[in-house]
Formats: structure tokens, sequence, C-alpha cells
């Protein structure tokens, strides 16, 4: 009886250090993944003030560019919206 009971103590202990090597490496994981996180914020932070700067840029284009200039910048802003949501993702 009493080696059944030691034997699992023992496996307890081998589950109990298991676990927590599980959880430091989920801790781990989770720190990478909020520095990726605030990494991929600055990146979009970034890219919304290019935007406003472009659009600032191509208003003061003429009226014959103003066209092809909004077309173009709803081209870049429906790819940085892509880029957006990869980047959430």
């Amino acid at each position: 009886m009493i080696t059944s009971v030691e034997s699992k103590v023992k496996r307890l202990i081998e589950q109990n250090t298991e676990i927590k090597e599980n959880l430091r490496k989920y801790k781990n994981e989770i720190e990478e993944l909020k520095t990726s996180n605030d990494q991929h914020q600055k990146t979009i932070k970034e890219l919304k003030e290019r935007i406003k700067l472009l659009k600032i840029a191509k208003s003061a284009e003429t009226k014959e560019g103003a066209v092809d200039a909004k077309l173009k910048i709803n081209e870049m802003v429906r790819e940085i919206d892509k880029c957006i949501g990869l980047l959430n993702r």
C-alpha cells in the first residue's frame, strides 16, 4: 500500500513539474504575442498617418490630376485596410 502511495505521489510530482513547464512556455508565448501586437499597432498607426499625408498632398494637385489622385488614394486605402485586416488576425 505504501508503494502504491509513493508511486502515485511520484506521478503527481512529475505531472506538477510538467504543468509548471507548460505554464512557463505559455507565459513566454503570451509575452511574445504582446510584443508582436504592439508592433502591429504601431505599424497601423504609421499607415494611418501616411494616409492622412497622402490625402493632404493629393488635394493640392490640379483638378485634372485630382480624379486620378483620388482613385489612387482609394486603391492605397483598400490595400492598407487589407494589411490592417491581416495584422488584426
